[in-house]
């Protein structure tokens, strides 16, 4: 029997690499990130808060540790786009990206790369939801909506999506995902609620999934990074 092939994402919210004891540590970052042993990494805020919204993690430091940040179209010095952003290991190619404009009372925005990988095509959109959840299911319908108009792919949707309890108001209105039930991640040093997470396609699924909770992640951020094993949907046998 021929071995399964997965690949591994993760998302973190890098608090513009500002840990819970108030130091900006870009590095102490970045060796959390490296931890994570993923493929394709989705960041939020990534980007520090004042125009021009300059990068926290530094690009050299990010290709220095073998990752590469997707390009979408940011302004100069920035690393994403509405503070998301995206790294991917060298074996991972870009094919298309897209940007989605947000609803909402605050400037919000989702990032959406597709990507030829040693698995197969596949589409992973990064988030970063509002904070009041009538916009959050404002903001996941307009990324449906925008997801449709697209040719069909494997989608990933991953991010923190700011929804404290059970995600079944998100589930709701994203009936093309499934939202797994993700470990808590939030606040980092002692966690009480599973703010990140990810939906998938139904051709996908999750071999695993879990939180890194190593050492320096509670104290890096104030989110705790997630992590997803994804495999192909098993056909049905005949």
């Amino acid at each position: 029997m021929a071995l399964e092939f997965t690949m591994r994402l993760a998302s973190y919210n890098l608090q513009k690499c500002v840990g819970v004891d108030m130091r900006r540590h870009p590095a102490r970052s970045m060796i959390v990130i490296r931890a994570l042993r993923a493929d394709i990494v989705v960041l939020q805020e990534a980007d520090k808060r004042l125009p021009p919204r300059p990068a926290a993690l530094p690009r050299d430091l990010i290709e220095t540790k073998g990752f590469s940040a997707i390009d979408f179209g940011q302004p100069k010095g920035s690393l994403g786009w509405h503070g998301n952003a995206m790294l991917v290991r060298p074996s991972i190619t870009v094919t298309k990206t897209y940007r989605l404009e947000l609803p909402g009372l605050e400037p919000r925005g989702a990032i959406c790369a597709d990507l030829s990988t040693p698995m197969g095509p596949l589409r992973v959109v990064g988030v970063h939801l509002g904070l009041i959840r009538r916009y959050r299911l404002m903001q996941l319908t307009a990324i449906a909506h925008n997801l449709e108009r697209l040719p069909k792919m494997p989608t990933v949707l991953a991010g923190d999506f700011n929804e404290w309890g059970p995600k079944h108001a998100l589930d709701a209105v994203t009936p093309a995902y499934d939202f797994l039930d993700t470990a808590h991640s939030f606040p980092a040093p002692r966690p009480v609620a599973a703010l990140d997470g990810f939906a998938l396609s139904r051709d996908l699924r999750a071999r695993a999934h879990g939180v890194l909770k190593r050492i320096p992640a509670p104290v890096a951020s104030d989110h705790l990074p997630i992590w997803l094993d994804l495999a192909p949907q098993v056909a049905p046998a005949a």
